[in-house]
């Protein structure tokens, strides 16, 4: 009985718990966050705190991702790609940082239907701070989280660096 119980009581959290997010939902979640918001549905282009940002969905395969460019992926030289993989696994959370199109970027990714309004706004949140800290910290939330082995470079070593943001 108990156990027929517990399995009643499992079954039905999963209900609960569904988002059902969709394209529309997302669309405003955006919109509510987001200095502009131009694009069309299920593919946005949005500023958010003068950073620029993507949004592209896939509803047929529940996927969705937030991106933002941070530089050049041909301006990174050894020890900055290091320090970028080595915060993908202690201080980028729920971020990554990743290349593509030769353009290195600040990417969140998300089955698109489970996701909560709260995962929406953090998401866009870490991926500004993933971005603006690229080359510093290193992190996507204002917390510093995890190992000390990043090097942490200052502003100028940055610039010195010629590192341009898009």
């Amino acid at each position: 009985m108990k156990r027929l119980l517990f399995l009643l009581l499992f079954s039905f959290s999963g209900i609960i718990c569904a988002q059902d997010m969709d394209n529309n939902k997302l669309q405003e979640l955006i919109k509510k966050n987001a200095d502009t918001l131009n694009g069309s549905l299920g593919n946005w282009k949005f500023i958010y705190k003068k950073i620029p940002m993507l949004c592209v969905t896939d509803q047929t395969n529940n996927r969705m991702r937030i991106i933002s460019p941070i530089t050049s992926s041909n301006s990174l030289d050894k020890d900055l790609l290091l320090d970028t993989m080595t915060a993908n696994f202690h201080s980028a959370l729920d971020v990554k940082y990743a290349i593509s199109n030769e353009i290195l970027w600040s990417v969140y990714i998300h089955p698109l239907k489970e996701l909560s309004t709260e995962q929406v706004e953090s998401a866009i949140s870490q991926v500004y701070y993933a971005a603006i800290t690229f080359g510093t910290t290193f992190s996507s939330t204002k917390f510093l989280f995890g190992g000390n082995n990043i090097e942490t470079k200052t502003k100028d070593k940055i610039k010195n660096d010629k590192i341009q943001r898009f």
